[in-house]
């Protein structure tokens, strides 16, 4: 992912809000639920109070609102609309590891997701997750792991399992979905399900973090600037059938990012569908574009049938 893109879009961005010092809230109905029973493991200091922001600027049509220093991360579950299908889905919306779309990139999916029988699990995790470094003044992503939202992912996997009954959702049916850093952190968990990243904290951690599958939307840092696949993230059979979509023009992480991940896949020969499209540029979520690059829900749709997540 270019930095510099990344630093410049969320200048412009925050140029373009209205601010408030709320902390973000589900809509009526829907309750957060804290990811650690504690202080979250490793914690460390956020540059101020949780808030959120509404751009004046419209993303396909509307306002986007983002949520920005999370210290205390949470899931909301959001169940199915209409017949049950038993399979869940845990949603990471991106941007750059320093604030979380949390419309654009999260509450829209979930509509999907539900509308479509599908149990929806929303992770507000802690941004910024990447280390301040003072020479750049920037946080600059190098393609590392992002910890802190790495075990942010890795408990919300296992926290849906131990409750898979309660929430009527199967155990072997749970998969993960990632806009732009998000899909990075889908990535992550994807390849590095089983490593140890913080000590157990309750019996939910007995539970596999692994995806039983995975989509990518518009990912980024999953490619070097030569187009070596990121050796952070090691592609091995186990990873799970995987789903990616891309534009172009997507100049902010470009198209190289899914590309290099797909061949990756296919060489370990694990079940893979990549989409790209020749127009749609980054950031698009599920919002109309008019292009046809709107239609990925659909194909996404018809993937998890195929692998047998749905019918």
């Amino acid at each position: 992912m270019n930095i510099r893109i990344i630093t410049l879009f969320l200048i412009a961005f925050a140029a373009n809000v209205n601010a408030s010092t709320d902390v973000w809230q589900p809509a009526a109905g829907h309750t957060q639920i804290p990811l650690w029973p504690e202080a979250p493991p490793a914690a460390t200091p956020v540059p101020g109070p949780e808030y959120v922001r509404t751009s004046t600027k419209p993303f396909g049509g509307k306002p986007m609102v983002t949520v920005s220093n999370v210290s205390q991360p949470t899931m909301t579950v959001y169940s199915p609309k209409g017949e049950n299908t038993g399979a869940a889905v845990v949603v990471f919306p991106g941007g750059g590891f320093e604030i979380l779309a949390m419309d654009l990139e999260g509450t829209e999916a979930c509509d999907w997701l539900t509308s479509r029988g599908i149990t929806c699990v929303l992770v507000k995790y802690r941004v910024p997750s990447l280390p301040y470094v003072a020479a750049c003044d920037c946080r600059p992503h190098n393609r590392a792991l992002s910890t802190p939202s790495l075990q942010d992912a890795q408990r919300t996997m296992r926290l849906v399992r131990s409750h898979a009954a309660e929430w009527k959702v199967d155990p072997h049916q749970i998969g993960v979905l990632g806009f732009s850093a998000g899909g990075f952190l889908v990535a992550e968990i994807s390849t590095v399900f089983d490593r140890k990243l913080y000590a157990p904290v309750d019996t939910a951690d007995k539970e596999s973090a692994r995806p039983d599958f995975a989509m990518l939307i518009y990912p980024g840092h999953l490619a070097t600037d030569d187009d070596k696949a990121n050796p952070n993230l090691p592609i091995t059979a186990h990873v799970p059938p995987s789903f990616l979509v891309q534009a172009e023009d997507d100049y902010t992480d470009g198209v190289h990012q899914s590309l290099v991940y797909y061949a990756a896949l296919a060489r370990e020969h694990v079940p893979a569908e990549m989409h790209l499209y020749a127009q749609g540029g980054h950031a698009f979520g599920l919002r109309s574009t008019n292009l046809p690059i709107n239609g990925w829900p659909a194909l996404a749709e018809a993937w998890m049938r195929t692998i047998g997540i749905t019918h």
